[in-house]
């Protein structure tokens, strides 16, 4: 059996002479759930000389690995200075508001704790030992981080919500001058993003389906229902993260509004595929989409580039880092995405 240090031996004197002095209160800190410590008031750096069952399970320390040590040995690497301040003013009795300190166990990991020190006092009214207690708040700062990483990402999410709005309505007042015409564009449009919006907030804003996002890009234009047998999907329901479902949510309402107004959906005859696959490149797996129209009226290339037409070819091609190309052929639009597959896109 290792023979144990001299301060420990001296500390585990300390704790059967209060033990006997304070009795039932030195037991009822052996039961408590509650991580607990006592300290050696009449040494400067406050050697611990007794320690909890709870403290140890806490720690994963042994408790012959505990007794004797400065208080502050329990303290994790590059604690700040005010906090060390805090908890000697604690030992000092100059504060009685308790601090949150980071703490190191014995493996190397860390957590968070509540931390209140007490005197305990002697017959004389002397300061002779300090009681410690600990709460661990590992989970309320977990919980913190969460929250602060939440608002920080709706805040980047709100930002980028209002550009593209901002966008929208700037190319609307650019390409149009009839009120009505203006409004429908920014309203539609609009539209079109809350759609991909509410998608992405039953995923959790996490991810969507790229089945998903046409179906609910397309649904206001009755391709979910009454033109159903005139739109045709194939490909793996591969999921994109949240700013490239909205983006691609944005595009393929462009697409479909073109449709509708002088494509494939503009008559009774034509219909839409779209189809992609994912496939191997030196640089990472690419994803190629094509939406190809066919049997509507003969397409006549536009004279000018449209709105849509920079939402899709420009817009989606820097969201994506892709590149997107639109090309008007007589019997119908094809519009081909090549853009990086997201992560485990290959697997759908």
């Amino acid at each position: 059996m290792t023979n144990r240090s001299d301060e420990q031996q001296a500390a585990e004197a300390e704790v059967e002479d209060f033990r006997e002095d304070l009795g039932p209160f030195v037991v009822a800190a052996e039961e408590t759930r509650m991580a607990m410590v006592f300290t050696d008031a009449k040494e400067a750096d406050n050697p611990i000389i007794f320690a909890n069952d709870s403290f140890l399970r806490l720690t994963k320390y042994r408790r012959e690995e505990v007794l004797g040590q400065s208080f502050n040995f329990l303290m994790a690497r590059g604690t700040d200075k005010a906090a060390l301040i805090r908890i000697e003013e604690e030992f000092q009795g100059e504060s009685e508001c308790g601090s949150e300190i980071r703490c190191r166990r014995k493996d190397g990991s860390e957590f968070w704790a509540s931390l209140f020190i007490s005197p305990v006092r002697g017959e004389n009214g002397d300061i002779i030992q300090h009681f410690a207690s600990f709460a661990d708040l590992t989970k309320h700062k977990d919980d913190q981080a969460q929250s602060r990483m939440l608002i920080d990402e709706l805040n980047h999410r709100v930002k980028n919500t209002l550009a593209t709005v901002q966008s929208i309505v700037s190319q609307a007042l650019r390409n149009a001058t009839d009120p009505d015409e203006i409004r429908e564009a920014i309203e539609s449009r609009l539209f079109a993003l809350s759609r991909s919006h509410d998608l992405l907030t039953r995923e959790n804003w996490e991810s969507a389906g790229l089945h998903d996002v046409i179906e609910a890009a397309l649904e206001p234009f009755g391709i979910a229902n009454g033109r159903a047998e005139r739109f045709v999907v194939r490909g793996q329901n591969v999921r994109f993260p949240p700013s490239a479902a909205l983006a691609l949510g944005v595009a393929f309402h462009e697409l479909a509004t073109n449709a509708v107004k002088y494509g494939a959906f503009s008559d009774d005859e034509g219909c839409i595929t779209v189809d992609w696959t994912v496939v191997a490149a030196p640089d990472g797996d690419r994803l190629i989409l094509h939406w190809r129209e066919k049997d509507g009226p003969p397409v006549t290339p536009p004279t000018r580039t449209g709105f849509g037409s920079r939402v899709i070819e420009r817009g989606l091609a820097h969201e994506l880092k892709g590149s997107v190309n639109l090309d008007y052929f007589p019997d119908g639009v094809v519009c081909t995405i090549d853009i990086p597959a997201p992560h485990g896109g290959r697997n759908g």
